[in-house]
C-alpha cells in the first residue's frame, strides 16, 4: 500500500529533472523526464517507505540520518535540490499542501517563546561545542550568511567583507555605544570594537558562546571596549547609538517579531540606526521545516518580508534601507559543508555516526534551499529619522578602505 502512495506521490512531484529509486526489494523506478539535476537514492527497508508517505519532510531527514534512506554524500546536494525544485513547482499533493498551509496558521500558537524556552532552543544548538563549529567555520567563527563581493572570495574575506557592510551601514565613529543582540561567539562586537573604536554590548544566550567571546576578548585586549553578557535582550534596559543583531531574528519567531521591534525601536537612542541581518523568506510566509525544528534549531522561524515589514510598520522606526542579499548563504554554505567534509575525522572522533549524517543534511539542506526557494538574506536598516543616514547608497561603496583605516586609527 505504501509503496504505492509514495509511487504516485513522486510521479507527481518530479516533472523536472530525474530522480532514480531503489525500493527494498531491489526494484528500480525512474521519475521525471531528466535534465541538469539526477540523482539516485536507495530506500533500505519497507518502514522508511511508509514514514516517507505519511510525514515526508520529518522522514527524509531521519531516515537519511539512521541509513534507511541510502543516498552517497556525492549525491546528497542534487537529490535534495531536485526535491526543493520539484516542490516550488507546485506538483505536491493537495493534502500536503493543506498539512502545510495548517501549520502556517497556527505558527502563532506552536512558537511560543518565553525567555526560558528562548535559552534553552538556543542552548540546544550551539553549546553542543564550540570544537565542531571550528571545524567548519571561519577563523572569526561566523554563523551568518558571509557577503561574496566577488565569487572568488576565500570563505575568511566573505565573512569579513559582510562586517565591514554591516559597520558602514550602522555609520559607526569611535566612542559610539553599540548593542549586539545575540553576539554568537563575539566576532562582529570585536570587529566594531577593533577597527571602528566602538563601545560594545554584546548578549547571548548561549553559555559556550559566553564563554567564549569573553575569552577573545580578553585575548585581543579589548575588554575595555566589549561586553558580553548571559542576557536575553527583552531585558536590556540602556539606550544605544547603534544596535546590530546579525543571524538573531530568525529565534525570535513570528508571534514575537512585534515585541522584539519594539524592543529596538526603545533601545536606540533618537538619533541612532539599526542593522538587522536575517534569513527571510521572498515568498508568502512558511512553516519551519518538522525536521529542522525538532533536531537542529527548535523554535526557530524563517519570517517572510511581509511579516518582518508589519512588525516595522508598528514602531516609531523608519526602514531607511532594505536590501535583499541574494546569492550569498548557497556559497556560505558550500563553504561550510566542504569543510565539514574534509574534517570528517575529528568530527567523527567527538559524534557518532548518526550525528555525523544528521549534520551533513542539515548543511546540504541549508544550502539547496537557498538555492532552489525564494530565500535570501534581509539587511533592514532603521532610524527613528529619515535624516539619520545619507538618502543615496553611494557611502557604502565609495571610500570604504580608508574610512576604515580612518576609525582604526582613531
Amino acid at each position: 500500500m505504501w509503496r504505492t502512495v509514495l509511487d504516485k506521490m513522486l510521479a507527481k512531484l518530479v516533472v523536472t529533472g530525474r530522480l532514480g529509486v531503489t525500493w527494498p526489494d531491489g526494484s528500480i523506478t525512474a521519475y521525471g523526464p531528466g535534465g541538469d539535476l539526477e540523482a539516485e537514492v536507495r530506500l533500505a527497508e519497507d518502514s522508511i517507505v511508509r514514514e516517507l508517505g505519511q510525514r515526508p519532510v520529518l522522514a527524509l531527514g531521519e531516515g537519511y540520518m539512521d541509513g534507511r534512506i541510502d543516498v552517497s554524500p556525492e549525491q546528497l546536494y542534487p537529490f535534495m535540490a531536485l526535491l526543493i525544485r520539484n516542490q516550488q513547482s507546485g506538483a505536491m499533493p493537495r493534502w500536503f499542501d493543506t498539512v502545510q498551509a495548517l501549520r502556517g496558521w497556527t505558527r502563532g500558537i506552536e512558537q511560543r517563546n518565553n525567555p526560558l524556552r528562548s535559552q534553552k532552543n538556543v542552548q540546544h544548538h550551539y553549546d553542543i561545542s564550540d570544537d565542531l563549529y571550528r571545524l567548519f567555520l571561519d577563523e572569526d567563527m561566523q554563523y551568518s550568511c558571509a557577503y561574496f563581493a566577488r565569487p572568488d572570495m576565500t570563505l575568511e574575506a566573505a565573512q569579513k567583507a559582510k562586517k565591514d557592510l554591516i559597520a558602514r551601514k550602522l555609520r559607526i565613529t569611535p566612542g559610539m555605544r553599540v548593542l549586539d543582540i545575540g553576539c554568537g561567539w563575539g566576532g562582529m562586537a570585536l570587529t566594531l570594537a577593533r577597527d571602528y573604536g566602538a563601545h560594545v554590548v554584546g548578549v547571548t544566550l548561549s553559555e559556550n558562546q559566553l564563554a567564549t567571546a569573553q575569552a577573545r576578548a580578553e585575548e585581543a585586549g579589548l575588554s575595555d571596549k566589549v561586553e558580553f553578557r548571559l542576557l536575553d535582550y527583552r531585558k536590556v534596559g540602556e539606550t544605544f547609538d547603534r544596535i546590530v543583531s546579525v543571524g538573531m531574528l530568525e529565534h525570535v519567531v513570528y508571534p514575537h517579531l512585534d515585541a522584539y521591534f519594539e524592543k529596538v525601536d526603545a533601545l536606540l537612542a533618537e538619533d541612532g540606526i539599526a542593522l538587522i541581518h536575517t534569513i527571510g523568506h521572498l515568498s508568502e510566509p512558511q512553516p519551519t521545516s518538522k525536521w529542522l525544528d525538532k533536531y537542529i534549531f527548535p523554535g526557530g522561524y524563517v519570517p517572510s518580508l511581509s511579516e518582518v515589514s508589519a512588525s516595522v510598520e508598528k514602531t516609531a522606526l523608519w526602514a531607511t534601507d532594505i536590501e535583499v542579499l541574494r546569492g550569498h548563504y548557497g556559497p556560505t554554505l558550500h563553504h561550510w559543508r566542504a569543510r565539514f567534509e574534509a574534517a570528517l575525522p575529528k568530527v567523527r572522533e567527538m559524534y557518532d555516526e548518526t550525528f555525523v549524517r544528521m549534520w551533513r543534511f542539515y548543511l546540504v539542506a541549508c544550502e539547496a534551499t537557498f538555492e532552489e526557494m525564494y530565500q535570501g538574506v534581509f539587511h533592514l536598516q532603521l532610524a527613528h529619522r529619515q535624516d539619520a543616514v545619507p538618502v543615496t547608497r553611494d557611502y557604502l561603496y565609495h571610500g570604504q578602505d580608508d574610512d576604515r583605516m580612518m576609525h582604526a586609527a582613531q
